[in-house]
């Protein structure tokens, strides 16, 4: 495919094109055309043939192409009598982000073919004519990638691939690996190899410290090759998660951006530089990862064995502290970030939000909350379908109760749920520099039996983790917070989230404060001033529930999920583990 970057190509004109007995160009103007616009199209055949020795000038410029590559401009800057200039680009690197642009002259020489190009490589391209030319880049001190609180976070480090022949000592191979990399036997070894019909396989990469003790014996082993490169690690190899992804390829960007470049002519006496520019220092990147709470939500989800994310804010600057995964949901991608699952009743912070801001209830008025309801058409039961009688709503929010919230709900405007989940940030979608997010969907609820069932986090309601965190962020900072994995580089909305009015997220977080002391999660009772709500979302035929926990600790906004969890309980207990652990 040809580059966007070319134009169209501007030539003078061709005269005398279909004169009789002409087998070439009838004037010198139109062979500096032709030239340019064979050179332009990559196409060397035609060039060499326009050229005074078709020969020589071949493996020129197929060596030329090969080093360059093939995104060029070439134009006709002026032609008088036989002489002409040609103005030339040539968009080198990733991306073609680096410009080489210069100006050449030629000669057109009459021929019994017609006016030809009289072959010089330096008409084509600057000491051309002196040797081969290569393009090389030259990467200068790299950047650090730090925490929030400037400690390095990730840095350049060598880093060793332990590549096996085919007749690899596989058994001695996995002999020496087994510390470093225990899932390491010689039958998985034999294994990859044999699948690899022949070609070399990389058993492993190994940071400095642990090759250290066993380079010389592996090096002595038979089918064994040690090939050293540079990598972008943590300096804690503990740590993982999507977000370190989202910095390195940050970090990769700002690299490519400041690297040098130049053109060298492999002349006779020896390389020269012909054009080029110097590598520029590249800024560190400031995250906002604080590891300690990191390590802490890894931690925290350690010992479930169904896919479960952890994601944190803090809500007075949006900046992203943590996002953990445990090894199930790192299985299916960046499901703390992206994944979609409907959110249960931890979607009652909005459906409360929404209810407040229609006039519909406040906190202090009394509902019914039966064991179980039939509201347009669908039963809807609270869990084990327990019956509170009639209660205040704030007291109904924290015991958890679906017949009070649905029936709220029914009366609503169709958009009332979508639009209270948008003053939340659920259904806003950031372009946040390192990180990709989604954060859920809210569809209007066109019927009441629609706003059933998403007044409780079901049918088409669906959120993210990450959604659901910043739906926390949002209440315990009064507005939607920018989100932000690098300081000063805040995420960029999709669409302005309007705003919550004054007093609601009051009146929510009252309720959620309900929840932890005396509502479904007493199990973080001791945790002082921590407000939550939990979320138990059925899912497929409604035998399988997920579990959720939304919560604000102070400057704290998170959401923890756990897939099959069967109830909110084991996402309580591992918000729990995380708070307890950087408290």
């Amino acid at each position: 495919m040809r580059s966007p970057f070319r134009r169209p190509l501007v030539v003078l004109a061709v005269l005398g094109l279909g004169l009789a007995g002409c087998s070439g160009p009838a004037q010198p103007d139109s062979v500096a055309g032709e030239f340019a616009d064979a050179l332009q199209r990559d196409d060397v055949a035609a060039a060499a043939r326009l050229t005074t020795d078709q020969n020589a000038a071949i493996p020129v410029l197929e060596g030329l192409y090969r080093a360059l590559g093939t995104e060029n401009e070439v134009t006709v800057r002026s032609a008088e009598g036989s002489d002409f200039t040609l103005d030339v680009t040539w968009r080198l690197g990733p991306g073609g982000r680096n410009l080489w642009q210069y100006t050449t002259s030629g000669l057109a020489t009459d021929s019994d073919d017609g006016w030809r190009v009289k072959w010089n490589p330096a008409t084509v391209a600057p000491g051309l004519d002196t040797g081969p030319l290569e393009y090389s880049t030259a990467y200068g001190t790299p950047a650090r990638v730090l925490d929030a609180a400037g400690g390095e976070l990730m840095t350049e480090q060598i880093v060793t691939l332990v590549n096996l022949a085919p007749d690899a000592d596989t058994a001695g191979v996995a002999a020496l690996l087994g510390p470093a990399a225990p899932g390491i036997t010689a039958q998985t070894l034999d294994t990859e190899l044999a699948a690899a019909q022949g070609r070399t396989v990389t058993a492993v990469t190994l940071r400095a410290a642990d090759i250290a003790p066993i380079q010389d014996r592996l090096s002595a082993l038979r089918g064994v090759t040690l090939a050293p490169q540079t990598r972008l690690l943590t300096v804690d190899r503990a740590l993982s998660g999507p977000p370190l992804n989202g910095l390195a390829e940050l970090w990769q960007q700002e690299a490519d951006d400041t690297a040098g470049w130049w053109i060298q002519a492999d002349a006779a006496q020896g390389p020269r530089r012909v054009a080029g520019r110097e590598p520029r220092a590249a800024a560190d990147i400031a995250s906002t990862l604080e590891p300690a709470l990191h390590r802490a939500a890894e931690a925290a989800l350690a010992p479930i064995r169904t896919p479960a994310a952890i994601v944190a804010l803090r809500p007075s600057t949006g900046a992203v502290v943590a996002v953990a995964q445990n090894a199930a949901a790192d299985a299916q991608g960046a499901l703390a970030l992206t994944g979609l699952y409907p959110p249960g009743s931890t979607f009652k912070t909005v459906t409360a939000s929404a209810a407040l801001q229609a006039g519909a209830a406040t906190p202090d008025t009394v509902l019914p909350c039966p064991g179980s309801a039939d509201i347009e058409g669908r039963r809807i039961p609270n869990d084990d379908s327990f019956d509170l009688g009639r209660v205040p709503l704030h007291t109904a929010f924290a015991r958890s109760c679906n017949t009070t919230m649905a029936a709220l709900a029914v009366g609503l405007p169709a958009t009332a749920l979508t639009d209270a989940a948008a003053q939340l940030g659920l259904g806003i979608d950031y372009v946040t520099p390192g990180l990709t997010t989604v954060t859920g969907s809210v569809p209007a609820a066109e019927t009441p039996a629609q706003r059933v069932e998403a007044s409780i986090g079901q049918g088409r309601v669906t959120a993210s983790p990450f959604g659901m965190a910043l739906v926390a962020a949002a209440l315990a900072q009064g507005s939607v917070p920018a989100p932000a994995l690098v300081q000063g580089r805040p995420g960029t909305p999709d669409r302005t989230p309007p705003a919550l009015p004054a007093g609601v997220a009051d009146d929510v977080r009252s309720m959620m404060r309900e929840t932890v002391t005396a509502g479904t999660a007493t199990a973080l009772r001791d945790l002082p001033g921590l407000l939550g709500k939990t979320g138990t979302a059925e899912y497929g035929d409604n035998s399988a529930a997920h579990g959720w926990f939304v919560g604000i600790d102070g400057d704290l906004a998170f959401a923890v999920f756990v897939a099959d969890a069967g109830s909110s309980e084991p996402a309580v207990a591992a918000a729990g583990r995380m708070l307890r652990a950087v408290r």
